[in-house]
This record gives structure tokens, sequence and C-alpha cells, in this order.
């Protein structure tokens, strides 16, 4: 037991008064104003007297009553205590108990805003997004050093062997974000073995091809979601198809890239996969479906925006109208199907036009230096004939005959 009690506390004088095994409540002196007051006595605190190095060392530890209560302090001084007997550096620990913990959304905002001063635009853009989306409604509201293996295993097993490549990349955005703690001081555990992740989740399918809807199948598809709700989710998925792009780059499309009169999508380099800007040309049935967009979106700013203001779609909405249509294949997929479809039916077309549709490197480095062409014209005979081949009904030549330029 202490030398001190409650009442002792409540009522000592000014001078050092001792708990015993190190711990002292200080009293100061009232000042002059205090005293003219009738106040007999200053402000209080709890100090800890402890051997560091071969030295004596005072820590504070905090106000009475205002921090904390003799029970308190005590409790506080023998956590401290044990740390010291350990030869560790005890005030070091009492600073890092004062440090406020984030949760993991808290932190991951905090190194996307460090972090992201040496990363490119579409880069820093996706690591924030990917996280928002698929790891903070898991484990978002938790304390970064409360985070363990299995909290991560959690987040990561929705997307493990459906979406590879994006699981892939969270798994070391997350560890990112755990990294950064500890660099801040709020984690103090190691980072969770990627072992251990990968053995907490299931076995991946062999292969790494993304699964696709057969090029036949396609036009069903997308006449069945034509005739459904035109939610925002719905319209993308829909426009993605008629433009063979990635799905991030149709999530991320302003308004202001498109020329309608013109009949093209100028993605800048920051929207690109390989960084380098590039053109789409979008044939009636992309068109029509922009048309629709704009009752949702006003015309203005993201074509297809998210729920919230300013954001953007998540991937997993265009999945989801996959999942409703009761397809296991993934949205990726589509650009598979586009081009399985060019290389059976467009043989006349150099295959160099569907792999530039789907902004793919084409030739050898010598070959791309003689190259200056984007073969901009083959392209918009070679989308235009998706779009009649894939929608129809919305397609002006709906007899799908298509007039080419020549090649050559």
């Amino acid at each position: 037991m202490g030398k001190l009690t409650d009442l002792k506390v409540r009522n000592a004088k000014p001078g050092i008064h001792g708990d015993g095994a190190g711990l002292y409540l200080r009293v100061k002196k009232p000042t002059k104003d205090a005293q003219k007051r009738g106040q007999t006595v200053g402000s209080k605190s709890w100090v800890l007297r402890v051997q560091f190095q071969g030295g004596r060392e005072d820590i504070g530890l905090g106000g009475y009553p205002t921090d904390l209560s003799l029970s308190e302090a005590r409790e506080k001084a023998a956590h401290l205590r044990k740390f010291a007997r350990q030869g560790k550096n005890a005030r070091e620990e009492r600073d890092r108990q004062k440090l406020v913990v984030p949760t993991f959304k808290e932190a991951m905002l905090k190194a996307h805003a460090e972090l992201s001063k040496g990363w490119s635009v579409k880069n820093a853009a996706s690591f924030k997004s990917s996280l928002q989306d698929h790891v903070v409604p898991k484990i978002g509201n938790r304390r970064v050093d409360h985070i363990r293996t299995a909290d991560v295993i959690s987040a990561l097993a929705a997307v493990w062997t459906e979406k590879p490549a994006l699981a892939q990349k969270l798994r070391v955005r997350i560890l990112q974000v755990l990294s950064f703690s500890r660099a801040n001081g709020w984690r103090s555990e190691a980072l969770p073995d990627p072992r251990e992740l990968r053995d907490g989740l299931a076995r991946r399918p062999k292969g790494g091809n993304f699964a696709a809807v057969p090029f036949r199948d396609a036009p069903a598809f997308v006449a069945d979601q034509l005739g459904k709700e035109e939610t925002t989710g719905r319209l993308a998925l829909l426009f993605t198809i008629l433009t063979a792009a990635r799905s991030g780059e149709v999530r991320s499309a302003q308004w202001e890239h498109v020329d309608l009169e013109a009949r093209e999508w100028n993605r800048p380099a920051e929207l690109m996969k390989a960084g380098v800007k590039h053109t789409v040309t979008l044939n009636d049935a992309a068109i029509a479906i922009l048309e629709r967009a704009k009752a949702l979106s006003n015309g203005k700013g993201l074509i297809f925006p998210g729920g919230r203001k300013g954001a953007r779609l998540s991937d997993m909405t265009l999945t989801k109208v996959m999942r409703t249509a009761k397809r296991t294949e993934t949205v990726h997929g589509f650009r598979s199907t586009f081009r399985d479809w060019a290389a059976e039916k467009m043989s006349r077309i150099p295959a160099m036009v569907s792999e530039m549709a789907l902004a793919h490197s084409v030739g050898t480095k010598t070959e791309q230096a003689y190259l200056r062409s984007d073969l901009r014209d083959l392209r918009r005979d070679l989308m235009d004939a998706w779009g009649c081949f894939v929608a129809p009904s919305l397609s002006i030549a709906e007899d799908n005959v298509v007039t080419f330029s020549k090649v050559g």
C-alpha cells in the first residue's frame, strides 16, 4: 500500500509528498494573486522517479485531479516502472501513450497525403480509392496498433480469388499504411508477414487470365442490360463494354474528356495504365449511353459519379451488375471478349488495330519508331462494327453492314 490517501492528496500543502516506489505528488505554492484570493496551495502534479542508464530521471505523469487520480497515478507509475526495470526508456513510453493513435482510415488518409507527394496523380488516386472501396469498410474503424494478421486477411478475402491483381495491390497498400504508422509511433508491432497472409487466404486458381463472356453471348447480355433500370453502374458497365476500356478508365472519365461532335473520348495520360494519353473513337451505341448518362450526372464532372458527391464509382458497383445478371465473369474480361470478336469476325483488319483500340503497345521498338499514325480511321471502323454487333438496337447501321477504310 502507498503512503498517501485520497484525503491526504486533497489536503496536501506545498511541497513534495512521497507515496512510495518513486511516486511523488508535487504541490506548488500559490501565486501572489491566488494568495490574495485566499488560496493556500497551487497546482498539484504527479512525478515518477526512476533510474535510467545509470542516472536518476524524474518523469511527469500529469496533474491532479484533472489528469490522474491517486489510483490512476499509481497504475501509470507501475506500468512505467516495469519499463524502467527492463532497461527501457520510461519517458519514451509515457510520450507514446500520449499519442492519439489513429484508426486505419485516418492513418490511410495521412499516409496518402504524405507519400503521394512522390507519386503520379493516377497512382495516388488509385491508392486512396482502392483502400476506401475495399479495406476501409472492413477495418477502417480499427486503431492501427490493434490491427493483426487476421484483420488484414478479413479485408482481403472478398477480392483475393476474384480479383487477384487488385488483391495484390491492396495487400501492398495495407502494409504501406501500417509501415507509415510504425514510422510515426502509432504502432509498435511488426507488420503482418506476407507468407502468413497467403496461408490464411484461399488458394487461387492457376492461370492469370480474367474470366470473359464469350463474344457470341455479348449481344444478348447487352440487350438484357438495356432492358433494365438505367443506374449509373449499369450505364458505366455498358460504356465499358462498348469502348473496350478498362473499368478504372471509365470510372474516372470526365465530361471534359469527351468530344461528342468529333465522336471521341480523349483520355489524358494520368488516366491511362501506361501513362500515355489515348483517344477512343466512339460508336453510335457508346454515344447513346453517354446521352443517357447526362440525365444522371448533368453533363458535368465525372460521367459516371459514385454515391458520394465528387467520388468515383467503386469497381464493385460494376461487378455487382454482373453478379445480379448471374454472370461469373469479370468486367475486365470484356476486353478479351472484344479481342476475340475482332480476331474471329474482323480478320480483314490488321491485328494491331484492335491492340491499339485496347491501348496496348504494338510492334517492336523499331516498328514503333516508324509507325507515326495511331490508325484512328481503322480503329473507328472497328469500333463502329463492334457497336453494331454488340448493341444493334443503339446503332444506326442495325443491319451490321459497315464500310471499312482501305488497309495500307
